[in-house]
């Protein structure tokens, strides 16, 4: 089941969820849900919600790379997500 991917209904409102107050944020999380969206899972979709709790400026430090995952948001799921979201190096 949190393998599934994320019904329609579930990832409207994650996407409306993801609109941030930093510019830098939205264009990072909109060409991520552009390019995988429709394969988003519900696992990974769970991860981005608990993403989503942070901060802009410590959502922005895990999108550059300027930091890494801790405590309870130091998973696997967050890990691929970032994987996933991250712009190259």
């Amino acid at each position: 089941m949190v393998d599934d991917r994320i019904d329609e209904r579930a990832f409207s409102k994650l996407r409306w969820r993801c609109r941030r107050g930093l510019l830098e944020n939205d264009l990072l999380i909109e060409r991520f849900l552009d390019r995988h969206g429709e394969r988003l899972t519900v696992r990974q979709g769970q991860a981005l919600a608990r993403m989503m709790d942070l901060s802009d400026n410590d959502l922005l430090d895990l999108l550059l790379r300027r930091a890494e995952p801790s405590g309870a948001l130091a998973t696997a799921d967050v890990a691929q997500l970032l994987d996933l979201m991250r712009p190259p190096q």
